[in-house]
């Protein structure tokens, strides 16, 4: 929270994000349970969730997955959709879409995991809320997009269907338990590797205002709001901090703009960074060696003055990423991480 204020605390925050395939692997290397794990790292993070307890909805035939929106995936992972129901709807249609009910999250869990750790670690809560994603899933990309000139109220439709349910869930999730939870933890992705999903100008119209509802909504209980995003985002960043963002989850340097003395330099001050360790290229195709020299490299950069946290460059360290590799990251962060 001392690098969230922008004063430097002891030493640089640690995360670790992982996918489960890289998890499993790392704890038969170190023959470590998950807690175990987390400790071997030094990550200075826990996070809690809502518990689905809604209707149950059978799949269909070679679906995989579906979304508490009603959208069917098929695939690796979470797939991808096998249909866009509002592509063709009325703004009428759209309304009259069966949206979820905020009451089908169970909170009552949240509090008791969260006193668990006894105030030792930064807790996330909060529901993910990735509004920009489920529009796309709704809509599909294209058509989203085509939207947003031709039937703007239709896009505004969709995505405030989308922002009540997520804004409702948190907020039954902090009056549950807000005192137990540090930092409102969001995620859309608005950049790609070449820069910007979106202009500033539609990113403005559109996102913005959700952003901000839920900046604020956070904040109202006294948290902190950290939004995941990934990709070459930095023309957007000017109205994430207007937005009222507090951190930006998975800094890319891989990425087009991302370049992290200008980052540092333009926005350090206003908004803390998470992240900066490229996972894309280092952590995946380097040695313990060059992960190490990158690492300390990264926080000679970035830790100055406070505002950062150290890890990965994406949350979701891949399987094929040695696991020696991503101890030494770790290791690096406790060497050269430290302020005095």
């Amino acid at each position: 929270m001392t690098a969230f204020e922008h004063r430097p605390p002891d030493r640089v925050p640690a995360w670790c994000g992982s996918s489960p395939e890289f998890w499993e692997k790392a704890k038969r290397a170190s023959g470590l349970d998950d807690e175990g794990l987390r400790l071997r790292l030094g990550d200075d993070f826990r996070r809690v969730y809502a518990i689905y307890a809604g209707p149950e909805f059978p799949l269909s035939p070679g679906a995989t997955y579906r979304t508490i929106f009603g959208i069917e995936r098929e695939g690796l992972g979470y797939g991808q959709p096998t249909g866009h129901p509002l592509a063709k709807a009325t703004i009428r249609e759209v309304h009259a879409y069966p949206w979820p009910d905020p009451s089908w999250m169970d909170v009552s869990p949240i509090r008791p995991y969260a006193e668990q750790y006894q105030g030792k670690y930064a807790i996330l809560g909060g529901d993910w809320s990735p509004f920009f994603h489920d529009a796309v899933d709704l809509l599909g990309m294209d058509v989203l997009f085509l939207k947003m000139y031709d039937e703007p109220e239709l896009v505004d439709a969709v995505l405030q269907h989308l922002v009540d349910f997520y804004a409702g869930v948190s907020q039954r999730i902090f009056d549950a338990a807000a005192s137990a939870i540090d930092i409102f933890f969001i995620g859309n992705d608005f950049g790609t590797q070449r820069g910007p999903v979106m202009s500033p100008a539609l990113f403005r119209r559109f996102m913005f205002p959700h952003l901000e509802r839920l900046a604020r909504l956070g904040h109202a209980y006294g948290l902190k709001v950290m939004m995941h995003c990934c990709g070459g985002y930095a023309p957007l960043i000017p109205q994430m901090i207007d937005a009222g963002l507090d951190g930006l989850h998975a800094v890319q340097p891989s990425c087009h703009g991302m370049d992290l003395r200008t980052l540092k330099n333009s926005f350090g001050d206003k908004i803390l960074f998470n992240g900066a360790i490229d996972s894309h290229h280092v952590l995946i195709g380097g040695t313990p060696a060059s992960v190490r020299e990158e690492t300390r490299r990264v926080l000679d950069i970035m830790k100055t003055g406070g505002g950062y946290v150290a890890g990965a460059s994406h949350d979701y360290i891949l399987e094929e990423t040695p696991v020696e590799n991503v101890f030494a990251m770790f290791d690096a962060i406790a060497e050269f991480g430290q302020y005095n």
